[in-house]
């Protein structure tokens, strides 16, 4: 069952640092990402609706089948400058600095959705397997690059990670009036994490270790309600609560190989979603806003060092998320999409050092999208995005030697880490009414 699991989650999640706010996917489909996000209130197709607001499923009228997949790019870089020092241990003031460029390549993202309805029926049922959230690096080592150098030099070494949360979702909405509905989304969630080197871990006297992947599962659930008015207007409300998970028991191997294992929890943010959305003749238009509540949430809300020298958690702060996207039906067969998400940075200064492994931080994506009607049960659709992180989360290098001079994290005087990127993503789907 692991097995299958694993083969699963490998099949329909995220695999690398995508165009994300935080560590959350923008939106799900090629429909939903081309509206920037947005569908709180605005429900274009059944993809969108089930991940944002179970209660939108209600505006469906028919048995549908829906299924995306994208081809996802990015380039994220890796800065670092560290003082060099003499022999004596004091500063020359010179400095020593470098780039690394990731080298992960291409991957891919599908999406698998359905709904069932009748339009006679108060009741519409959905279910739904999205890779809802993922982030990953891999820097390899480099020794023109301060932090890339090899642990037994004062880096790291080669930097990789790879995030990984794969979500089912069982969905019920329920129309208690012609313009008001209901939803119920109760979410299963199986996660893995492979991190290089492993931070979480109590280093020995060769450094940090690495990590087999490890996995976890956890459950959690979204309510929603959605204002459908016959003049075109839209609002809706969702909220996702924070996902739970078990440990992650991660097995370490240390440079001197010998082994350990420890453990770590990492769950997912509570998500407030408020939307609205208005449709009149071949316009629709949507703009959601959300709230991410990373303070709360274990694995993000602690940051530091432990005694033992190992990173307590990633310290992100709340995020605020605008997403916009506007659709055209004005050409036959051929609605026109275009779309933008803004979405607040989590990692403040302070502890920029503590998050490389995690450096997906997408300040601004702009999409482009299209769709085909082929007929009135078969419709194809097409995606471009384009995503940048605005300017470069940076913050000094830490080391837990310095905290009782440089306190709380120990930072090194005239040190800097600094990574930004930019992604870009093709899509395809393909909605069927059964």
């Amino acid at each position: 069952m692991k097995n299958f699991i694993f083969t699963l989650s490998a099949l329909f999640m995220t695999t690398v640092t995508f165009s994300q706010a935080g560590h959350i996917m923008q939106g799900v489909g090629s429909v939903n990402m081309s509206m920037g996000g947005a569908a709180t209130a605005q429900p274009l197709d059944i993809s969108g609706a089930l991940h944002w607001n179970p209660a939108t499923i209600s505006a469906f009228d028919d048995n549908i089948i829906k299924l995306d997949i994208g081809l996802f790019f990015s380039s994220p870089e890796l800065n670092s400058t560290v003082p060099e020092f003499d022999g004596q241990g004091q500063p020359t003031g010179n400095f020593f600095s470098g780039t690394t460029e990731d080298d992960r390549g291409v991957s891919p993202m599908p999406a698998l959705a359905a709904v069932w309805s009748k339009p006679d029926s108060k009741h519409t049922f959905g279910a739904s397997i999205f890779g809802i959230s993922g982030f990953g690096v891999t820097f390899p080592e480099n020794m023109s690059n301060p932090i890339n150098m090899p642990q037994a030099n004062g880096g790291f070494g080669r930097i990789e990670s790879d995030y990984m949360l794969l979500q089912i979702g069982l969905t019920w909405a329920y129309e208690i009036t012609n313009e008001l509905s209901v939803g119920i989304q109760p979410t299963f969630n199986y996660a893995a994490l492979e991190l290089m080197p492993n931070p979480t871990a109590n280093p020995n006297q060769a450094g940090y270790p690495s990590t087999d992947k490890a996995s976890a599962l956890g459950f959690g659930g979204q309510v929603g309600l959605f204002y459908n008015s016959s003049s075109g207007f839209k609002a809706g409300v969702s909220y996702k609560t924070t996902q739970n998970f078990g440990d992650f028991e991660l097995d370490n191997t240390y440079l001197d190989g010998t082994t350990a294992t420890n453990s770590f929890n990492m769950d997912y943010p509570a998500i407030l979603s408020l939307g609205l959305g208005y449709s009149l003749g071949t316009i629709d238009l949507a703009l959601d806003y959300r709230m991410v509540d990373y303070e709360n949430t274990d694995g993000f809300s602690t940051t530091g060092w432990t005694p033992n020298a190992s990173v307590a958690g990633f310290g992100w702060e709340n995020i605020n998320i605008i997403s916009a996207g506007v659709q055209y039906k004005g050409i036959s067969k051929l609605p026109l999409r275009v779309g933008y998400t803004y979405s607040s940075n989590p990692i403040d200064s302070d502890v920029a050092f503590f998050n490389i492994p995690a450096t997906a931080i997408i300040k601004n994506a702009f999409q482009f999208g299209l769709s085909y009607e082929v007929s009135e049960k078969f419709q194809l659709d097409a995606l471009y995005h384009y995503g940048a992180s605005g300017d470069a989360t940076s913050g000094p290098m830490l080391n837990p030697q310095f905290i009782q001079n440089f306190p709380p994290y120990g930072a090194i005087p005239g040190s800097e880490v600094s990574y930004d990127m930019t992604t870009s993503m093709i899509a395809i789907g393909a909605s069927l009414k059964l």
